[in-house]
């Protein structure tokens, strides 16, 4: 066992991410990389935001899954993380190859004590779970109407959708969003045929 006077810094780390997981009853499991560490972060709007912390001996990067590439008004879209990057403590929005949104951050490695971790982990819950709702509003309203219709149309919960009631309601009653008539079950018998 290496004596703590004698650990890297990366080694100081990963052992006070692991304190800190454990402290706040988060899961983790080890990465693919050398380093890494991937955190469950349990949300309000999302149900989790999975993070992967990879530490090296003079900076960690930190990053998350924040949302899709959404559907629809990509301008508004990124206008709207960006002015929320002006806000922002130690991390910021990146977008990959196929539009999908990200978290990140680069923090020196000797500065992950427990308290910076929970600065750091706050702020990256509220980089990806604070704007969630909004983000999907903004990115992706046409198919949640058609969801919001086509749930309607068949009885189904709303339950997840509820949060956006106020923007979704009546889309079953809009052309725009109109559900065809449920298939018939063809084990079920055909009216006409009792009524002979």
């Amino acid at each position: 066992m290496t004596d703590p006077a004698d650990a890297t810094p990366g080694q100081r780390a990963v052992a006070a991410l692991a304190a800190y997981v454990a402290d706040a009853e988060l899961t983790s499991e080890p990465g693919a990389r050398d380093g890494e560490v991937v955190v469950t972060i349990p949300g309000e709007r999302k149900l989790k935001t999975v993070a992967s912390f990879l530490v090296r001996d003079e900076l960690t990067s930190v990053s998350a899954f924040v949302i899709r590439n959404p559907d629809e008004n990509h301008a508004e879209f990124y206008r709207f993380l960006l002015r929320r990057v002006m806000r922002r403590p130690l991390l910021g929005y990146a977008v990959d190859g196929s539009g999908d949104v990200y978290v990140r951050g680069q923090v020196p490695t000797v500065a992950l004590d427990g308290r910076y971790l929970d600065l750091l982990v706050g702020a990256l819950l509220e980089a990806a779970d604070e704007p969630f709702n909004d983000l999907l509003a903004i990115g992706f309203l046409t198919s949640m109407k058609r969801e919001w219709a086509w749930r309607v149309a068949r009885g189904e919960s709303l339950a997840n959708l509820e949060a956006f009631r106020s923007i979704l309601a009546g889309s079953e009653d809009d052309p725009l969003y109109a559900v065809g008539p449920l298939p018939v079950d063809p084990a079920t018998p055909d009216d006409r045929a009792d009524s002979r």
